[in-house]
């Protein structure tokens, strides 16, 4: 998840997961997308793959054309985590909030 989050720290790196959200595109059409140079977008792919966000297919008629889309994997465990977080701040908040009660201090 710390490989996750490091590439989601990224502006360019978030673009690039919200338009492979439409659909798989190639690196010349993320780099256009986005506004980068060529071998700007392939660092910023690079980070993705080793995150496991993005996995890199090569297109059946041309080798040497990459697509690119997301993988669910990291994304869900995100996801739990913060699902997970968020139940034990809540709870904590809960708790406080009662203690406070009892003591008379909060409405």
């Amino acid at each position: 998840m710390d490989r996750t989050l490091a590439a989601l720290a990224d502006p360019h790196r978030r673009q690039v997961v919200e338009l492979l959200r439409e659909r798989p595109r190639r690196a010349g059409e993320l780099a256009e997308a986005a506004g980068l140079s060529p071998p700007a977008m392939s660092r910023h792919l690079r980070t993705l793959r080793a995150s496991g966000l993005v996995e890199e297919r090569h297109d059946g008629f041309d080798a040497r054309v990459r697509v690119y889309r997301l993988t669910p994997a990291p994304m869900t465990e995100l996801t739990e985590w913060l699902r997970e977080t968020e139940e034990m701040w809540a709870d904590q908040l809960s708790a406080f909030r009662k203690h406070m009660l009892a003591r008379g201090d909060a409405a």
